[in-house]
């Protein structure tokens, strides 16, 4: 047969399955090439994602439990301060090398844990505490550049402290600094953080491909595109220029964080090295959580909680957080609500010592967590409930840009996120799932394109995911082709991972069985106006909740969200191969201020959004029988260890959190309420593992729960 010929027929027979798997002849594609396609083979060969050493067994071996390590705290180091240590539950302890290296014979003598902080020394991977400093507005050169000169002077710092430390055996890990970024925390930084004139041009070529490389002739700032905003349509959308810039400088600070976390494995191979004072994800600073989550033994950080315990390999590595007290019952929630989601300690910022009072009411929790959960939280592996949330970076930095706008020439004084898009849609979909009883974990769009999306999910939700690459897009398409369901909130995929937009709609408009027109413009989104985004940032700058969301143009639907593209049908259900799509072109933000009404109206609310999510992945496998407005806002976590589920019964309120950290909580619940735990399968050997107490087999067990601390349950076998 003629090979011409032969070519011919099989993209026929190709064309012809897409149309009898979606239905929409029209909008359908041939995939492209994945071999072909540079973006996959960078994500699938780079450093840029190659992981340091991450093993289950050496992580659990060098951190096995929980601690609580004070920062500093205003003691001493005599035996009065030991027995306030042992009184309070304070089992581990700060060694800061800037003269803090004096507590090792203290920590020796009384067996407490310890970590050791400015392992690098402070000031260079974090820059400054406050203050000023406009020149991380304009396009120079980072303070401290990052090159060879500047790993071999941290790396001096560093050989001095571990070996001063390492033959201890009740050392934890290493933080290289607290705060570390490529910029300043997360706020705006436009400068390039590498004097080494070739690595740039390098890396386009990598991510683009070699011929396909753009040629960006100048390192620009956000002056050079925010004018553009208002007139750009989405086809004429380009702000690559500046994501290219953002991206290679999370890319070049991440693998030399990792090469000084190898440089301290070489010297002490026992023990983790990372860093405190993290920062979630964010657009700037080097907060990528797909890749720094793979450059780092250790982590403390102050937001982004559940990406980074998704990313955590087999939740291994010891991942803390900061305590902050504001009062007693804030300091007990603390505890067991990370304990929940695995926390493996905290540090804590003890700017005043814990009067009698405060002692007699932390003190019983902080005990309990090193002696009794903690260790039976050892080794534990978080149960999802088969849905997964998808993590894009690009989108991320898209969605900055977007929110940026609305301050004109003073984007620069933009110096939190809380309030952004990202952010806001991301929380309510995570307080959505929650209170409908379904665990979830992130995917980042690394993982999906090295390895496709798991069959251990049958949902993945698309949280104002702008952009997506041409790989991301075949995997997800994949994944529902093969019977998945995909949800997405509004516009996704309308722009690549470049910041640049389609000219011919949406990266998966064929799976959602829609049309985006690549000619919508600001006018076309949302509030109608200049503006790109859901809210006014400038306006309602520092606001959240109902303050944040009023008093915009958006067009309200009847569900009470705000519609994305104006003109475009709502709640779009799509069949697609085996599986299905939902596009509902709405903003789930709203449910931040729904949240908090009766749980009846509550309920009825997320289930605008989470109805396909439960239709395909199943409702409450446990839950509290006869729950209501009492119990509201209530979260049952899940964990494996060996051949028993471990399950958490704890309260979710809204938690704090910001660049200098956060983790308080606001609106807790403290009363003590009885409660049903109810098993849609019998269950059985069940055991109140806190008051050590086996309650037998069944479907019911009814308890005492104290809302702001948490019921610890185990059963025998895997859930029902």
């Amino acid at each position: 047969m003629n090979k011409h010929r032969l070519d011919l027929t099989s993209k026929a027979i190709a064309l012809l399955s897409a149309w009898v798997l979606t239905g929409t002849a029209a909008l359908a594609a041939p995939p492209a090439d994945s071999a072909a396609d540079p973006y996959e083979t960078y994500v699938k060969t780079s450093k840029d994602f190659k992981a340091v050493k991450q093993d289950k067994d050496w992580a659990l071996k060098a951190w096995p439990s929980w601690v609580y390590m004070p920062w500093q705290a205003p003691l001493g180091t005599d035996d009065k301060a030991a027995a306030y240590y042992e009184r309070i539950g304070w089992n581990g302890q700060t060694i800061d090398f800037r003269g803090g290296a004096r507590l090792l014979n203290w920590v020796s003598q009384h067996h407490l844990r310890f970590y050791c902080d400015h392992t690098a020394e402070k000031g260079f991977l974090h820059l400054w505490d406050s203050g000023k400093h406009p020149e991380i507005y304009n396009t120079g050169l980072r303070t401290h550049a990052v090159n060879a000169d500047f790993k071999t002077q941290l790396q001096g710092f560093m050989l001095k402290h571990i070996d001063s430390v390492k033959a201890s055996p009740l050392r934890l890990a290493y933080v290289l600094d607290d705060e570390i970024a490529w910029g300043f925390f997360t706020r705006p930084c436009m400068w390039h953080i590498t004097d080494d004139e070739a690595a740039f041009p390098a890396w386009l070529k990598e991510i683009y491909g070699a011929g396909n490389e753009p040629n960006h002739t100048e390192w620009v700032s956000y002056d050079n595109l925010i004018g553009s905003l208002p007139t750009w349509k989405v086809k004429t959308f380009d702000a690559s220029a500046l994501m290219d810039q953002m991206t290679f400088n999370d890319s070049y600070w991440n693998n030399f964080i990792g090469d000084l976390v190898e440089y301290a494995n070489r010297i002490d191979p026992a023990t983790p090295c990372g860093y405190e004072g993290g920062q979630g994800s964010a657009a700037f600073g080097g907060f990528d959580v797909a890749k720094y989550m793979r450059k780092i033994q250790f982590l403390e950080s102050y937001s982004g909680g559940s990406i980074i315990r998704s990313f955590n390999p087999h939740n291994a590595l010891p991942l803390v957080t900061t305590h902050f007290h504001k009062d007693n019952n804030d300091s007990v929630w603390q505890c067991w609500y990370n304990l929940a989601h695995g926390n493996k300690g905290h540090i804590g910022w003890v700017e005043k010592v814990p009067d009698d009072t405060d002692v007699s009411a932390i003190a019983p929790s902080y005990h309990e967590a090193a002696q009794k959960i903690g260790p039976l939280m050892s080794g534990a592996e978080w149960i999802h409930d088969g849905v997964a949330i998808y993590y894009s970076h690009a989108s991320i930095q898209l969605g900055w840009i977007m929110d940026a706008q609305a301050h004109g020439k003073t984007w620069r004084n933009r110096n939190t996120d809380s309030m952004g898009g990202q952010n806001v849609c991301r929380e309510a979909w995570e307080n959505m799932l929650r209170d409908d009883g379904l665990q979830y974990n992130f995917i980042s769009y690394a993982d999906v394109i090295q390895n496709g999306i798991p069959k251990a999910y049958k949902v993945l939700i698309l949280s104002d995911t702008l952009c997506l690459s041409d790989a991301e897009a075949r995997k997800i398409k994949a994944f529902c082709r093969a019977g998945g369901t995909v949800i997405a909130d509004y516009m996704p995929g309308l722009w690549d991972q470049h910041g640049k937009g389609r000219s011919n709609g949406g990266a998966l408009d064929d799976m959602f069985g829609v049309k985006h027109d690549p000619n919508m413009g600001s006018a076309d989104v949302f509030q109608g106006g200049s503006l790109w985004s859901e809210v006014n940032q400038d306006v309602h700058y520092g606001q959240s909740g109902e303050k944040l969301l009023s008093d915009n143009k958006c067009i309200q639907d009847k569900s009470g969200y705000n519609k994305a593209a104006r003109t475009m049908e709502v709640a779009k259900v799509n069949s697609y191969g085996s599986g299905t799509a939902v596009l509902l072109n709405l903003s789930p933000s709203w449910y931040s201020v729904y949240r908090g009404h009766p749980f009846a109206e509550a309920t009825a609310k997320r289930d605008v959004f989470t109805q396909y999510a439960k239709k395909a992945a199943g409702t409450r496998w446990v839950q509290l029988q006869g729950a209501g407005d009492k119990e509201n806002g209530y979260e049952i976590t899940y964990w494996t260890k060996g051949d028993r589920t471990i399950l958490f019964l704890c309260y979710k309120p809204e938690i704090t959190a910001g660049s200098l950290g956060g983790g308080n909580s606001v609106g807790l619940k403290t009363d003590i309420v009885p409660v049903t735990v109810a098993f849609k399968q019998a269950v059985s050997d069940v055991r109140d593992e806190r008051a050590g107490k086996p309650l037998g087999s069944g479907k019911e067990f009814k308890i005492n729960w104290k809302m702001n601390e948490a019921v610890v349950l185990s059963f025998a076998g895997p859930p029902r």
